[in-house]
């Protein structure tokens, strides 16, 4: 459930067979959609709206009395549960009858019902067993009570599957599985884990995203990242995130979170705030149970005795009660409110530093009532998220000194509605000289390092009295050292010499603190360590 790794790119796949024939067959499936459904993209409900899961994942086969849960989570603000169920080989089987009673008890708690298989890993002597072939027919085993539901749940078909078992495994057999429901009649939308626990360190998931997404004739499918100790940069989450944005597929992240120290320290405020911004589910882990549950003492499933986990998902800036819409089918299936904001005003900038800039627009109106505004950058053809704000004022840092930015802005208003694109805005930062009254150190490791390549680790530290807000740091390499990947900040280098404008997490170094930066690099037969540092325009030490 939880692991290492490297994110890889995702490889768009073309169209397979008779072009013609198949693609009026699949239009044709998609067309029929009903109930909860993916469209460009996006999960939306049987009226059109758009449904953005936040839950969590709450481990029923466990605790199969505690009958409480749900309405405690539905009381913090959640709009969907994730129910950890079993197909028998592990634990006790949820037959038909239960199932039953999960789902009405999710639809009296006013839930949208996730429902997973939860011993998919496929290992040990259970590895015949725990298959997503095997979960196929589980489900299948359930279809009378899941038939007529396709406005409440979601079938995730298998948790996790082949753990760190062959993961290049994944594609076939996840294909055939769904297959094999939709051949059964299900008309549900369906939800997948990636392979490496669920957390895709190899990129399998992500390279093949779109084949098994083309291979559902319904387009009824959606993608689930587990993000523990892989994601524990903002750079690898958004990363991730925006390679399937980008690529107009349906993704959610299906399971995160824990104690802060455990699983690498994954950045899981990262995780919320893109999640927000991107407009994706998340689903935390977990109410209840296994290592690092909601719950203070999981089991008093006591709802006043939330964990610091618990109280950062529900009541964080990007958590729960602050982000999470109810499904409109739970009033009576009445179309909520569909009209989008007006455009944002053209934003315009202001306090343009070397690193930083703020920017004000006119503001949006509203048939209701906006929530907030999400600011992008615009290159080209693509948008990068960078900021969001309840008001129509943002500073925006991590910038570039003497780079040329455009930015514009989008409103949503509170059922969720987006406004069309404002027009853009373009900042030019200022040039990044001495900053007065700075002082600073800086440390250079070389962490790991092997033939052609090495691993570097920056250390800056503020031994100023006053807080750095915004910074960049500059050096050069002698021996033709190249950066190829770096965490923590955005490296831009001309020849020998080394810029580097700051992460989000990485900009504020508070008087006497530090942060760091990590990457990997190519270097010759030499690796010499750079001489001197400087940080906005001042010298610095060398610790």
């Amino acid at each position: 459930m939880k692991s290492l790794a490297a994110l890889l790119g995702v490889a768009l796949l073309g169209a397979l067979g008779p072009a013609a024939a198949q693609a009026a067959e699949t239009e044709q499936a998609r067309a029929a959609a009903t109930g909860l459904h993916i469209s460009d993209g996006r999960l939306l409900e049987a009226n059109g709206n758009d449904f953005v899961m936040r839950g969590v994942n709450h481990a029923h086969t466990w605790y199969p009395g505690e009958t409480q849960s749900l309405a405690d989570i539905k009381a913090f603000g959640a709009n969907t549960v994730r129910v950890v169920l079993s197909d028998g080989h592990r634990w006790t089987r949820n037959g038909p009858a239960e199932v039953a009673g999960i789902v009405d008890d999710c639809k009296a708690n006013r839930l949208i019902c996730v429902l997973e298989v939860h011993d998919t890993t496929g290992y040990g002597e259970d590895a015949a067993a725990g298959t997503l072939d095997h979960a196929a027919d589980y489900w299948i085993s359930l279809k009378d009570v899941l038939a007529g539901e396709e406005d409440y749940v979601i079938i995730n078909i298998g948790n996790e599957p082949w753990g760190n078992t062959d993961p290049a495994g994944w594609t076939a057999p996840t294909k055939a599985a769904v297959q094999k429901l939709r051949g059964a009649g299900f008309a549900h939308t369906i939800m997948v884990d990636a392979p490496n626990w669920g957390q895709d360190w190899q990129g399998v998931m992500r390279a093949n995203a779109q084949s098994v997404y083309d291979a559902d004739t319904t387009g009824n499918l959606i993608f689930s990242i587990h993000m523990y100790s892989v994601y524990n940069t903002a750079q690898a989450v958004t990363d991730y995130l925006n390679a399937f944005v980008d690529a107009g597929l349906p993704l959610l992240i299906g399971e995160f979170g824990g104690p802060a120290d455990q699983w690498g320290d994954p950045d899981e405020d990262t995780m919320m705030a893109t999640a927000e911004q991107l407009d994706l589910g998340y689903l935390a882990w977990s109410w209840s149970g296994n290592t690092d549950p909601i719950l203070d003492l999981a089991i008093d499933f006591d709802p006043s005795r939330l964990s610091s986990w618990g109280e950062r998902i529900f009541h964080g800036t990007n958590g729960i009660a602050q982000t999470s819409k109810e499904a409109t089918v739970f009033g009576d299936g009445q179309p909520g409110d569909t009209q989008a904001p007006t455009a944002p005003g053209t934003p315009t900038a202001s306090a343009v530093t070397a690193t930083s800039a703020t920017l004000t627009w006119p503001a949006s109106t509203d048939n209701v009532a906006i929530a907030g505004y999400d600011v992008v950058r615009v290159s080209g053809g693509t948008e990068t998220a960078v900021a969001s704000s309840t008001g129509n004022t943002v500073t925006v840092t991590g910038l570039t000194a003497r780079t040329a930015y455009d930015f514009a802005v989008y409103a949503r208003d509170t059922a969720g509605n987006r406004s069309t694109r404002s027009a853009t805005v373009r900042v030019t930062t200022d040039a990044s000289g001495p900053t007065p009254g700075v002082g600073c150190s800086v440390g250079y490791k070389v962490i790991g390092q092997w033939p052609n390549g090495f691993q570097g680790e920056i250390t800056i530290r503020n031994t100023g009295t006053t807080a750095i807000n915004g910074w960049n740091l500059g050096f050069s390499f002698a021996d033709g050292q190249t950066i190829s990947n770096m965490w923590g900040g955005t490296p831009t280098q001309t020849g020998a010499k080394v810029s580097v404008a700051p992460a989000g997490y990485t900009a504020t170094i508070a008087a006497n603190g530090s942060v760091t930066v990590g990457f990997t690099g190519t270097t010759g037969s030499t690796n010499t360590v750079p001489a001197a540092f400087t940080l906005s325009g001042n010298a610095c030490t060398t610790a």
